[in-house]
């Protein structure tokens, strides 16, 4: 499966941005779908998960309450909306695809490009 990140860019803290992961080659329906955000200088780090029905989710402490992940199965798309921003969501953002629900980064074998979100204080 091929997934392509896109909807990052440059942002005041506190504003929002909603990314979007378009998959292709395979029905995104059969994987479980994950984001991840690799910041200058540090390992890629889990943000958010949902399940292949979209039932379930799964946030990172950094997340809750500020980050909604969400997919359109009939689209096979996947979105994450970030809100109420901080400098320290400055990161390239990665959407992945697994066979298992969770924020195990070696369980994700599919992974998109990357979309760089700067945040700005």
């Amino acid at each position: 499966v091929q997934l392509q990140a896109s909807g990052g860019g440059l942002v005041q803290a506190g504003g929002s941005l909603r990314l979007s992961c378009v998959a292709s080659g395979r029905t995104v329906s059969e994987y479980a779908m994950g984001w991840f955000r690799q910041a200058p200088g540090k390992e890629r780090e889990f943000v958010a998960a949902i399940d292949q029905s979209g039932g379930s989710t799964y946030y990172a402490d950094s997340a809750v309450g500020r980050f909604t992940i969400s997919r359109d199965n009939a689209k096979n798309t996947v979105h994450l909306l970030l809100n109420s921003l901080k400098p320290e969501d400055t990161a390239v953002y990665y959407c992945g695809a697994s066979r298992f629900w969770g924020s195990v980064i070696r369980e994700y074998a599919y992974w998109g490009q990357g979309t760089l979100v700067t945040v700005s204080s």
